[in-house]
């Protein structure tokens, strides 16, 4: 006799699937192509489960399928890192020039990968007398340009759509720093869960900066308030300061006055 699926169970499937395809185009929006393995494992299903998945946001005109992948629509032709710095640039610039404020000459500085932490090293160049450390080729190749700035990169095997360092060997490294002020980029911020992000490797990295830093603080715009992150990262009791375009949601602004993060706007 076939047994018939319950009404409860169909109902929590079908929330399952959405909570799932809300996550898989925000990971498509911080990196422009994915596998169907890479997201089988992250997702912790069945290949033919994603590739039903991408089939359904295909058909909605949300995603493209590529070769063993997926991407979003057109996106095949720009590599990831560039287009993500070209992703609210304006919002981005407004919020790295107002965390220039947090920098004195003198500071050991932690940089993070980040497209707007980019845009923060840009602007130290006229500021001497400062230590960085990063695991990102890009904010190296930018601080090699500052005069009498020192520089510390955190090695290993470069992630091409990053075009920087995670896993063990760089969080090694760098747990033998312990800087004045630690800048992080974040994917995703919730009024529940805090800081999170969308790479398991990127986000091991950042937690592994928190226990030495003296002071930590994230940058981000405010289309990360409330997206779906999954990977957590820090909590509110964590972060120092964050540094955003435009005033939080309400929920997430009591959160870090509850926590003691001092917000400020760009």
């Amino acid at each position: 006799m076939e047994r018939l699926e319950s009404p409860a169970r169909a109902a929590a499937g079908r929330a399952s699937q959405n909570a799932r395809l809300e996550t898989l185009l925000a990971l498509l929006e911080q990196r422009a192509h994915w596998s169907i393995a890479e997201l089988a494992e992250r997702f912790d299903v069945s290949e033919e489960t994603i590739r039903r998945d991408v089939r359904q946001l295909e058909q909605a005109g949300r995603v493209q399928k590529i070769h063993g992948g997926v991407c979003l629509p057109g996106g095949t032709l720009e590599p990831p890192y560039r287009q993500r710095l070209r992703e609210q640039a304006e919002a981005k610039q407004r919020i790295a020039e107002c965390a220039l404020a947090l920098v004195r000459p003198g500071m050991t500085l932690m940089l993070d990968s980040g497209t707007t932490t980019l845009g923060l090293a840009r602007l130290l160049a006229g500021m001497r007398d400062l230590t960085v450390i990063t695991n990102s080729m890009e904010i190296a190749a930018e601080v090699l340009k500052h005069p009498g700035q020192r520089l510390f990169v955190a090695g290993g095997a470069v992630d091409p759509d990053y075009h920087a360092a995670f896993g063990s060997e760089p969080i090694d490294y760098c747990r033998q720093f312990a800087p004045d002020l630690t800048v992080l980029s974040m994917g995703a911020i919730d009024a529940a869960r805090g800081f999170l992000d969308f790479d398991v490797g990127e986000a091991a990295f950042k937690r592994s900066l928190l226990p030495q830093a003296r002071r930590v603080a994230v940058l981000c715009d405010a289309t990360k308030f409330h997206k779906p992150g999954f990977v957590h990262v820090a909590g509110f009791g964590d972060v120092h300061d964050l540094v955003t375009d435009q005033a939080p949601p309400d929920d997430i602004a009591a959160a870090a006055a509850a926590a003691g993060t001092t917000v400020h706007l760009a």
